[in-house]
């Protein structure tokens, strides 16, 4: 069964394509890797998903759950590490859907709390201001907050990203924990090494859908080639449009 149906999808920013003709399924209780070079549309297909973006054209389909079932992990250069919150404001946040945004915390909630942040390894953190952590300690914290979203699909935007290798091992456990609960788990990452030993499935993007599928077909050799070639001719178009606009 589907999770996510693309039907002829295109996604982009005032009317300007990003990634464009999208055409497959996501299964249910998938674990789903997407990758590609910088500026492929990796991040744009999951504001698509979550539904931060509308399609410019084709449809995205959403398969036997609702937006509110949808747990997303930005970017942590997205987060404000300036703005005056605690650990325990930011992971709390993942209760909004239960609890309202400025309902107080119940007993129960308290007791969660803890369980997420002792499952991340942030036990004794509750009070600790984000502009004191560090950037494995932020998503650390994230990946609490989305535990506490208890969510049937989780959307991951670069989750490992500028983070050491400990931090990366522990959140892939955590990834494989939700993959083993039969949740659908999609991941913008860069690490193909990553990808081949712990994802099943793999988009391939550069602007387009190089391959999709079973991360073995996805990740062939050709496959990459074909991403890198094409990638490479989008940059040569951008340098001919600056040289001619200049």
């Amino acid at each position: 069964m589907p999770c996510f149906r693309l039907d002829d999808v295109t996604l982009g920013y005032d009317g300007h394509p990003a990634v464009h003709h999208l055409n497959g399924d996501v299964g249910r209780g998938s674990l789903t890797a997407v990758i590609g070079p910088n500026g492929s549309g990796k991040s744009t297909l999951l504001k698509g998903l979550v539904g931060a973006l509308k399609p410019l054209g084709g449809r995205i389909e959403r398969v036997g759950f609702a937006a509110h079932d949808i747990a997303y992990l930005p970017q942590a250069s997205d987060i404000d590490r300036s703005f005056p919150a605690t650990i325990e404001d930011l992971v709390s946040l993942g209760l909004w859907r239960k609890r309202g945004l400025f309902a107080g915390l119940t007993r129960d909630d308290n007791a969660q709390l803890s369980t997420a942040l002792d499952a991340v390894g942030l036990s004794g953190f509750r009070d600790r201001p984000l502009d004191s952590l560090s950037g494995g300690q932020l998503q650390r914290a994230l990946f609490a907050r989305v535990l506490l979203q208890d969510a049937r699909v989780i959307l991951l935007d670069e989750p490992f990203a500028a983070i050491d290798s400990r931090t990366v091992a522990d959140l892939i456990d955590l990834v494989r924990r939700w993959h083993g609960e039969a949740r659908t788990v999609i991941a913008v990452l860069h690490d193909i090494e990553l990808v081949r030993r712990h994802f099943p499935h793999t988009i391939l993007l550069t602007r387009e859908a190089i391959a999709w599928g079973r991360t073995e077909e996805a990740l062939h050799p050709e496959n990459l080639l074909k991403a890198r070639r094409m990638h490479e001719a989008w940059d040569m178009q951008a340098d001919w449009c600056r040289q001619v606009t200049a």
